[in-house]
């Protein structure tokens, strides 16, 4: 039997989702098709809601433990691993099943099993029925537009696939309990939680990063600085270092091999070994190359502003696209794709209002262009770069956290004369909070003087950024 839709959807993501909730309200037929027993993609099950579930957790131990500079006598006796696993999946389902109903509300049919295109307005879908000894059978959906949100996976280091004490984020997360040593591999946001989230924990944590900082393709004193805080909290950080091998065992562990800057081989050991160095996209699929669908040489599909690949109505967003992996960005993706079908003309999603948020101890965040980016462009005139004094605003002092806040500012070529905020660039408490602000004030490309007018609370931490923006604008009040 054959279902026909106006829209089917592959992947049950924050883009995919997204892209239902959206269609169906502008009045169009939706399936979503998802190869999981949930819906919500990595994001939902195996990724933002877990993680930070934990990353909660564990900042309730971090503040207990140092509860005593405040005066406050306060002591850990251990984790409960077995109330912390049902605390993480009981945030999890709660997370899943409201977004189940909301789907069903909305009257989208969700549909599981593994999905291929049979050609651009058809796809064959294979269900397993575990109530039916694992029997299999093809249900076929047919749709005007197809979108593909089929996400992206962990990438393996090269030639050490995932096996034994070498584990992906997935498996990370479902430890039974926190290692007592860890090394993690990599330097971006997963690599980086890792460490503060086990760190917190009392697991001994070494991180192989093969650039001098975290964060390396950030802003420069936000890796400087969340790098600085990561060793001051007791992460081992091993910079300018290529992981050479990885000798694992059922039982005993992992040694990791490693150079740093051409010098001779060492090795550390460790319970665990977590490869963060990335995610690979979801696109290698034999379909995919039977369709003809334009991929670069990440695998990564080639598509127009508003999400059209190079194949007459089939469509993609998320981390199959070029641009930032984030869930909130497919999510705005989804939207745009939703309505640019129902023929809108919607915006299409600009990548440089896309905020990159890391929840480490103390949390990173960034919006829109770095100095050296903002240098380049030619449309930019007059570009600089403003730093800001973390410990002048008084809840980081009381904090008893380092951090770092960076603005920068320059005049559009066709309108000089009148700077406007390009890019913000934080690490502090609450950043992920903070860079909201930020993030309107480079979406709506602000004039900086009317950003540093802005009134802040006090006593906040998002006084940091108003502080930030009259330096800038020129009119330091607690800074020079």
């Amino acid at each position: 039997m054959t279902q026909q839709y106006d829209v089917a959807i592959v992947g049950a993501g924050p883009g995919g989702y997204s892209t239902a909730l959206r269609a169906a309200e502008l009045g169009m037929s939706v399936a979503l098709i998802e190869r999981e027993g949930t819906v919500g993609g990595t994001c939902l099950n195996r990724g933002c809601i877990p993680s930070k579930a934990l990353i909660t957790a564990m900042h309730a131990m971090d503040a207990a433990r140092h509860a005593d500079v405040f005066g406050v006598r306060a002591s850990v006796s251990g984790i409960d691993y077995n109330r912390l696993r049902e605390y993480r999946l009981g945030a999890v389902a709660t997370m899943t099943k409201g977004l189940s109903e909301l789907l069903a509300q909305r009257k989208i049919d969700v549909l599981y099993g593994e999905a291929e295109l049979a050609d651009t307005h058809t796809i064959r879908i294979l269900i397993t029925d575990p109530a039916d000894d694992g029997t299999q059978h093809v249900t076929t959906v047919t749709a005007e537009h197809i979108v593909l949100a089929t996400g992206g996976r962990p990438r393996t280091l090269p030639g050490e696939p995932f096996r034994d004490a070498l584990i992906d984020s997935t498996r990370a997360l479902e430890l039974d309990e926190f290692p007592s040593r860890a090394v993690i591999v990599g330097a971006g946001a997963i690599a980086v939680e890792f460490a503060s989230l086990w760190n917190a924990a009392g697991c001994e944590v070494t991180l192989i990063i093969r650039k001098g900082r975290v964060l390396s393709g950030w802003d420069k004193r936000t890796g400087m600085t969340l790098t600085r805080e990561l060793k001051r909290r007791g992460v081992t950080v091993i910079a300018n270092a290529s992981v050479t091998g990885v000798d694992t065992g059922i039982k005993t562990g992992a040694t990791v091999r490693y150079t740093q800057a051409g010098g001779e081989e060492t090795d550390v050991e460790a319970d665990v070994v977590l490869a963060a160095i990335g995610r690979d996209p979801n696109t290698d699929a034999p379909w995919f190359d039977a369709l003809g669908i334009a991929r670069d040489t990440h695998g990564l599909l080639a598509v127009d502003e508003l999400g059209r690949t190079s194949v007459p109505g089939v469509w993609a967003v998320g981390d199959i696209t070029p641009g930032h992996a984030l869930a909130h960005r497919a999510f705005a993706q989804g939207i745009t794709v939703a309505e640019a079908i129902a023929g809108l003309e919607p915006r299409p999603v600009d990548e440089a209002t896309v905020p990159g948020i890391v929840f480490s101890s103390p949390e990173a965040a960034t919006v829109g262009l770095t100095e050296e980016q903002a240098k380049e462009r030619d449309d930019l005139l007059n570009v600089k770069q403003t730093a800001y004094p973390m410990l002048g605003n008084a809840r980081m002092m009381m904090s008893g956290t380092g951090g770092s806040m960076a603005v920068v500012s320059g005049e559009r070529a066709d309108r000089p004369g009148v700077p406007v905020v390009l890019g913000v660039h934080i690490v502090a408490p609450g950043a992920s909070d903070l860079i909201a602000e930020a993030q309107q004030l480079v979406g709506a490309r602000t004039p900086l003087a009317e950003a540093a007018r802005l009134i802040h609370p006090h006593p906040t931490f998002s006084e940091t950024l108003g502080e930030a923006l009259l330096k800038a604008d020129g009119r330091p009040l607690h800074t020079r």
